[in-house]
């Protein structure tokens, strides 16, 4: 018989979005009438400006090879956005890598900051990819729990009774997948007390930045006094632009870190495809209405869908603060995983079991209103009745 496989693949788990979604549209595909909120794709189209100039650029030959780094356009693009929205400084020839997704970027990024050991600070319930990414690169997650009766809040006490001379990285996500958090200053200035006095890098995932509801304003910890030579800034045009299947992300930050997360990028893809950076570069440069049009097309969902949810018997949900997903907690005494199932089976309705983003997160679901309106009123009403 041939020799194992890699333990560390093999241990590893599949993404839990990745599973409910082809879950759901194996059931469709079979005729069966299934109100998917399980994913977070957007349910509009790619912006027809931003179609135009890919579609220009494959027209004129653009379909070679680009330098692995990104085109200069775009890198230029990346830095002027960052500059004037989010306060922070780059290099665009030295401190940014565009790449095929915003998966790309934060894999690369945490191999190359973690050693074997590594400890990585991990607010939970937290995204799907960052615990298994991490314990690909060998490293340590180590959870700060967090709960809807405080509004997902983190403080001072929570950060320092989990950091120790193993802990190496402190990832945030703000706006928040699954639960809507936006992390407010003062939080972040206490997360970059911390990354200061304990000498520890911050990765900080800001991709539904521009998807924030009532008024309120999404703040980089890049731009916190001393935090530029220790943060890297995730992003990509995926969720603000509805450019899910272009697969366009990049990372951001200090100049000694983006050479060496370049290696990665230059030995598993090469670089981004050509004539898509093409269109990303129209997305930043170009009219920005769409932006704001959807962002507030998902707030007015979200306004009805979670008093909806709340409506529910059984059912708790904190009012998301910006990104598209709800994170209610069903008060039933089933594990997600079961959970979700009876939802899928009974209700017809697909989510993505809330354990898949931490322990914490067990009793709950992951819903995304990023969908039809009358999907969202279905789907409430069929999980309504089906508890009733």
């Amino acid at each position: 018989m041939p020799k194992p496989l890699s333990t560390k693949i093999t241990s590893l788990a599949g993404s839990a979005t990745v599973q409910v979604m082809n879950k759901a549209r194996t059931l469709k595909q079979q005729g069966i009438d299934i109100m998917d909120l399980g994913g977070g794709d957007p349910d509009f189209d790619t912006p027809q400006n931003i179609q135009q100039a890919a579609i220009e650029s494959m027209k004129s030959g653009f379909t070679h090879y680009v330098a692995s780094t990104g085109i200069p356009q775009l890198r230029k693009a990346i830095a002027k956005k960052l500059a004037a929205d989010n306060g922070v400084e780059v290099d665009p020839d030295k401190g940014i890598i565009v790449t095929p997704g915003g998966k790309m970027a934060l894999y690369a990024t945490i191999i190359t900051l973690l050693n074997e050991g590594d400890e990585v600070i991990l607010p939970e319930p937290a995204w799907v990819s960052y615990r298994p990414i991490i314990q690909l690169a060998g490293g340590v997650t180590v959870p700060v729990n967090l709960t809807p009766e405080n509004g997902f809040s983190i403080t001072a006490e929570m950060l320092q009774e989990k950091i120790t001379p193993k802990t190496k990285l402190i990832i945030i996500n703000s706006p928040s997948n699954p639960t809507g958090k936006v992390l407010t200053r003062s939080e972040l200035e206490t997360i970059a007390a911390a990354a200061r006095d304990n000498d520890l890098y911050v990765l900080s995932d800001e991709i539904y930045e521009k998807i924030i509801f009532d008024g309120r304003e999404h703040i980089s910890i890049a731009s916190f006094p001393g935090m530029a030579e220790r943060t890297l800034v995730l992003n990509g045009h995926s969720k603000p632009y509805a450019m899910t299947g272009w697969r366009l992300g990049y990372i951001a930050g200090p100049a000694s870190i983006i050479k060496e997360v370049g290696k990665i990028q230059e030995q598993a893809v090469t670089c981004a495809p050509s004539f898509v950076q093409v269109g990303g570069v129209e997305a930043l440069e170009g009219p920005q209405d769409a932006v704001a049009m959807m962002s507030a097309e998902y707030e007015r969902r979200r306004n009805f869908f979670i008093d909806m949810l709340n409506d529910i018997p059984h059912v708790s949900c904190f009012k998301p603060e910006g990104a598209f997903y709800a994170y209610p907690k069903f008060d039933l005494g089933l594990d997600s995983i079961k959970l979700a199932d009876m939802l899928l089976e009974k209700a017809r309705v697909a989510g993505t079991p809330g354990s898949a983003f931490g322990a914490i997160g067990n009793g709950h679901i992951r819903f995304s209103f990023a969908t039809a309106p009358d999907v969202l009123e279905t789907a409430a009403r069929r999980i309504k009745e089906m508890l009733s």
